[in-house]
């Protein structure tokens, strides 16, 4: 048998333990270890003032990165293709080359001949071009930066010649608004929309385009439709639930039958998500359940876009208005 005493209070009684500290005293002091104030250091008004320059400089350095694409985009995959057609086509119109064997044998060590009244110039490929063709390059270009290729050479001088940016810009953009023009109208033909619709099948058959095609077009139909949403006021709405507000746009009245039901003026509101406002829902609210709020479409786009940093000026600083406390009776 063991000498040392039973434990107090009896065999079914549990030893007694120290008493642990309060629950909420223990995580104050526990939160109050963890979250121990930053001291500052000397460097921070250097990393504040960074910060402050970068979010002035990045807007508008993205704006002028974002049309520097678009215009390259533009001029690489439309009007290079467009220039260089047309380049090619005045030249089967004027080109003017003659092979050694058009010359006679005994002037085709000469570097110029005259051949059915007209003077050539023998390039260094061996072929004979216009010496007024040869003269302008020398002239535009210099003698060493002409190339040996007789084609190149007129392909050279039909671009410095005819086709300068202030003439051809103006002639390509007529060209896209035309080619723009009756592609619109093929579209709009029954004939176009079944082919157009076919092209769109086969374009959402495949698993890839389908997901990129999907995105751009739902981007490109929000923004070039003909019929685009018309907004007339910004309005707050208790949605999804109460207690939690968002912002919504009215597009008008809502259906007749849903007005009958509610007995009272329905609205139809727009809820655009962040950041991309193209996308959202659409909902239909009693005109008594939503709030009037004194900002612009544009300030709204705003605020949705920049997940709520970007706040308008007239809603800062604006005082909470409190309802009137009601006296309770005795």
């Amino acid at each position: 048998m063991s000498d040392r005493p039973p434990p107090v209070g009896g065999p079914n009684q549990q030893p007694v333990s120290a008493s642990p500290p309060q629950g909420g005293d223990s995580l104050a002091s526990a939160s109050h270890r963890s979250k121990k104030a930053r001291r500052p250091s000397p460097l921070d008004p250097f990393r504040i003032a960074v910060w402050r320059g970068l979010a002035t400089v990045l807007p508008p350095l993205l704006t002028f990165v974002i049309l520097i694409w678009i215009v390259t985009t533009i001029n690489l995959y439309i009007f290079r293709p467009l220039t260089d057609g047309t380049r090619d086509l005045i030249f089967l119109y004027i080109g003017d080359i003659k092979a050694p064997s058009a010359v006679p044998p005994e002037l085709r060590r000469q570097p110029e001949v005259e051949l059915n009244g007209k003077t050539y110039t023998r390039v260094r490929g061996g072929k004979y071009l216009p010496k007024h063709v040869l003269d302008y390059l020398v002239a535009e270009l210099g003698e060493d930066e002409i190339p040996t290729d007789a084609r190149e050479c007129y392909q050279q001088y039909i671009q410095l010649r005819f086709l300068k940016p202030h003439i051809i810009l103006p002639f390509l953009i007529a060209v896209l608004i035309l080619v723009l023009y009756l592609l619109g109208k093929l579209v709009a033909a029954r004939v176009g929309r079944l082919v157009w619709g076919t092209i769109e099948s086969a374009l959402f058959s495949f698993p890839l385009v389908k997901s990129i095609y999907g995105s751009v077009k739902q981007v490109s139909d929000f923004l070039l439709a003909q019929r685009q949403m018309e907004f007339s006021r910004v309005v707050a709405v208790e949605y999804p639930r109460k207690g939690i507000w968002s912002m919504g746009l009215v597009t008008g009245e809502s259906l007749g039958e849903i007005r009958s039901a509610a007995n009272e003026p329905v609205l139809a509101v727009f809820i655009p998500t962040s950041p991309a406002p193209m996308t959202g829902f659409t909902i239909n609210v009693p005109k008594r359940d939503t709030i009037d709020l004194d900002i612009s479409i544009d300030q709204a786009i705003q605020f949705i876009v920049s997940c709520g940093v970007v706040s308008p000026a007239q809603q800062l600083g604006l005082p909470i208005e409190r309802p009137p406390e009601v006296p309770q009776s005795a």
